[in-house]
């Protein structure tokens, strides 16, 4: 599994955060801001780097939000997406793209309906959010078979620890001086 060597993904959104991931330890990176105009080029140097690529297709812009625009990511060498919708979700899936579908999580209702898609859209891997959100997490991690990657708002080392023993096989933060540890 691609967090089985580092547990922290760099999660990047301007050009300097993604010079930084590269020359960290993150293993996979998660873009959220790109566009077709420099997508093919951060895709190439993520990998000339040995790293895994993710893009957030929410927020890309310049690419259509359906299956033919997750078809031209995984031609240009793009390893996974992320989104919050379902049904792109099944089309990432469909086109050969690892998968994470991000939650943000405001209360009990949203846990339930959370759960539902994931169990419709069938994700390679769920996005928590916010990540400090240890009772959550073991909740997810016990009632689906998909592991879980905690996000947001976490920027202590105590925080990565609580995740990952809470259930998540993964954090990803834009906290930079997190990406090189564990």
């Amino acid at each position: 599994m691609i967090f089985d060597l580092k547990k922290v993904v760099a999660s990047v959104r301007t050009d300097d955060e993604f010079k930084a991931a590269l020359r960290s330890d993150a293993k996979v990176i998660f873009l959220q801001n790109t566009s077709i105009t420099n997508a093919d080029e951060q895709i190439r140097l993520a990998h000339d780097y040995g790293k895994t690529v993710f893009i957030h297709t929410d927020f890309m812009e310049g690419i259509g939000k359906d299956k033919a625009g997750l078809q031209y990511l995984r031609k240009l060498g793009c390893d996974g997406m992320l989104s919050t919708r379902t049904g792109m979700i099944r089309h990432g899936k469909d086109v050969g793209l690892l998968t994470v579908q991000r939650f943000f999580i405001v209360d009990t209702h949203s846990v339930d309906t959370a759960i539902d898609s994931i169990k419709i859209g069938k994700p390679d891997f769920v996005e928590i959010m916010p990540g400090v959100i240890e009772k959550t997490i073991k909740r997810f991690a016990s009632e689906v078979d998909t592991p879980v990657i905690a996000g947001g708002l976490i920027n202590k080392t105590e925080e990565v620890d609580q995740a990952l023993s809470s259930g998540a096989v993964a954090v990803s933060t834009g906290q930079s001086s997190l990406w090189n540890y564990r």
